[in-house]
């Protein structure tokens, strides 16, 4: 059994960009509490896909707990912008910047929670002077840029060293896990360490989303 309720994190780059005012007020009323923002530049990973006007339209849309996780270069160029756009947390990529802890105190500074990804090959030991400052790490399971990769096996362990690192230094911070999360495999990250699962095509496909969000937390509960 999960100690605590897990968190799931529906990652908008699989909903309906046609109608996404609807699917954050479904996501809402099926009782989900936060919402995944993927924000991409085209120059730290591929995709393109959308910005603080963006995330500003939506902010007016629902009362979701707003999860933005930057795959951008120099992050700290736009912080303000996507604070100021109603981001609760800001997550800067560690390989997206020269000056990670300026990043970090500037996202605090603006009242939002800061977090760190990292990348399936970047080592826990970068971040890991880091961590007393961090609401939240996210472990990238898959290498960023796209939706519906798989699962990239060696990160359960990597998980598992994270939880022991921030449990030995007696921190509160949370461990998210992003790209390949499936109902296969949430159990295991769960009991792994991780707090929060971010799932894209796994939870945006199989509606109604109350049914798939109850699913997920009694799959990762045991």
């Amino acid at each position: 059994m999960a100690a605590k309720e897990t968190i799931i994190s529906p990652s908008l780059l699989s909903c309906d960009f046609s109608r996404l005012a609807d699917e954050l007020k479904a996501l809402e009323e099926a009782g989900l509490k936060w919402a995944h923002l993927d924000v991409m530049d085209g120059k730290f990973v591929p995709n393109i896909t959308f910005g603080p006007p963006v995330i500003k339209s939506m902010r007016k849309e629902c009362n979701l707990f707003f999860d933005c996780h930057l795959m951008i270069e120099q992050p700290e160029r736009y912080i303000d912008e996507f604070c100021d756009a109603g981001a609760d947390l800001l997550c800067i990529h560690a390989e997206s910047t020269v000056h990670l802890e300026r990043a970090v105190a500037a996202i605090a500074e603006k009242g939002v929670k800061p977090a760190i990804a990292l990348n399936p090959a970047t080592p826990l030991e970068s971040i890991k002077y880091l961590i007393p400052q961090l609401h939240m790490v996210l472990i990238m399971s898959v290498n960023p840029g796209f939706g519906g990769q798989k699962y990239i096996p060696f990160c359960t362990q990597k998980v598992r060293d994270l939880r022991a690192m921030i449990d030995e230094m007696g921190a509160d911070t949370l461990i998210q896990l992003d790209g390949g999360v499936t109902m296969e495999n949430c159990r295991e990250l769960v009991e792994a360490g991780a707090d929060v699962l971010v799932s894209g095509s796994a939870f945006f496909k199989y509606p109604p989303y109350a049914e798939r969000h109850k699913l997920f937390l009694e799959t990762c509960a045991g």
